[in-house]
């Protein structure tokens, strides 16, 4: 996996509220992959972590009020009853909240290897 930093003010306004709101919220591990090339169903996973399911559920909801504000509303959001992994899809992007657990179960990073993995730098 090719990694590289981004600068934050480099991003689109609807991902780089993404990320804002997820900080607020206290999310650790925030990566975004480039899937462009590589799927047709959307160009970025956004993945971040949190430490329960109370705080989960805290990030999913800072991102879609931050969201809201910019006229832009989720096209699907699945996991919030169970609470272990959460994910909001947006068409261009989808973002998916785990517990650190689950993350490690899925590893989307792992399964999405060929994607271009992207830190943020504030």
């Amino acid at each position: 996996m090719n990694e590289s930093k981004l600068n934050l003010n480099s991003l689109a306004p609807t991902m780089r509220r993404v990320i804002e709101a997820a900080q607020e919220k206290k999310a650790t591990d925030i990566i975004i992959l480039d899937l462009a090339g590589l799927t047709s169903f959307t160009d970025y996973f956004l993945i971040c972590s949190g430490t329960n399911h109370r705080q989960l559920r805290s990030i999913s909801d800072e991102i879609e009020s931050s969201l809201s504000k910019l006229q832009t509303k989720p096209a699907h959001v699945e996991g919030h009853p169970q609470g272990e992994w959460i994910l909001i899809d947006y068409i261009d992007f989808v973002v998916h909240i785990f517990t650190p657990t689950s993350r490690c179960y899925y590893d989307l990073e792992r399964l999405w290897g060929d994607a271009k993995k992207l830190t943020v730098v504030s």
